[in-house]
């Protein structure tokens, strides 16, 4: 970014956090239609079992962090999953003030079934790049979020 791209005059259009801000909520809101419409679970529901079926065993603040989605939400989250007989949580050895999540059988199953269809929901949205193009987005996500990991 040169100094006279520095100035007063603020084009959204070329102001990538709101620009990556936009394409979130838009993919978000795009594959959460797949997941809603099938499956019955909102946005903060498919994150915990993204989560729990990535890491295999997590707190919610482990949730929260790693979501970055705040306390309450991620709770209610956890309510309605372990209500539907898709997580459970239990004591956490290491300790007595947390719980360990995990999935359940039928959580297990339900992502099973489930992250097919999201893989091939991503392959669909990134498409119009090529394979070099998509891995260098990844390196180039990575490299921009690297330095705000000091935030977490």
């Amino acid at each position: 970014m040169t100094d006279e791209n520095l100035s007063t005059e603020f084009d959204l259009e070329h102001f990538l956090p709101y620009r990556l801000d936009r394409l979130a909520d838009r993919v978000s809101e795009a594959l959460a239609q797949l997941y809603e419409a099938h499956y019955d679970l909102n946005v903060a529901q498919w994150r915990v079992l993204a989560w729990l079926h990535h890491r295999h065993e997590l707190t919610a603040k482990q949730i929260c962090a790693a979501t970055r989605m705040d306390k309450a939400r991620v709770s209610r989250a956890i309510q309605v999953l372990e209500g539907r007989g898709l997580m459970v949580r239990r004591p956490s050895p290491r300790d007595q003030r947390w719980q360990d999540l995990r999935l359940t059988e039928a959580g297990q199953a339900l992502m099973v079934e489930l992250v097919p269809q999201v893989r091939a929901w991503e392959a669909e949205l990134v498409a119009p790049l090529a394979t070099e193009e998509y891995h260098r987005l990844l390196d180039m996500m990575e490299r921009l979020e690297r330095p705000l990991r000091d935030d977490e």
